[in-house]
């Protein structure tokens, strides 16, 4: 949001404390202590406060015969959402399951998006089947800094890595 539209000074700053909280958790391993993490909500939700100001509400009281939600900007809807979630965004100080960015999840699903719009859909039920199961292996391995050309490697030979064998 800061990039976009620079006269929103609450979103960088917002940016750099979450930034500020996510080294602050490395650092820790995985996890704050309760005081600490209070700490940072408050920071959280001063920012908040202060973004009242920068992005107030659209006013509801000049429309005219048009239904629906009145339109918000992209810097509004950004605070309405941090607001409403704030135990979702800051989940992960408290708990160390709980990772900084979805970008995992988010890099999982992208490639069966892009295999359908490559092809416009799977053939079969079996072939999507397989597609996935053929990902997630890959993903896994992916994330446990297994090597994807030895991971397969090791399918055709019968073979699991470490981590899958159990």
């Amino acid at each position: 949001m800061w990039e976009e539209d620079k006269k929103q000074q609450w979103a960088k700053e917002m940016k750099a404390l979450l930034e500020e909280i996510n080294r602050a958790v490395k650092d820790l391993g995985g996890l704050l202590e309760s005081n600490e993490s209070e700490k940072y909500r408050q920071r959280y939700q001063s920012i908040l406060q202060n973004a009242e100001a920068e992005s107030p509400p659209p006013d509801e009281t000049n429309r005219k015969g048009k239904r629906g939600r009145v339109r918000r900007t992209k810097a509004r809807n950004l605070l309405e959402r941090l607001r409403e979630y704030e135990g979702d965004v800051l989940r992960f100080m408290d708990n160390k399951n709980v990772p900084f960015t979805n970008n995992l999840a988010e890099n999982d699903i992208r490639m069966t998006k892009v295999q359908q719009k490559i092809s416009g859909c799977f053939r079969s039920l079996d072939g999507a089947k397989i597609f996935c199961r053929i990902r997630s292996y890959l993903s896994t391995c992916r994330k446990q800094e297994v090597n994807l050309s030895q991971a397969l490697q090791m399918v055709f030979r019968g073979e699991l890595p470490d981590f899958a064998r159990s």
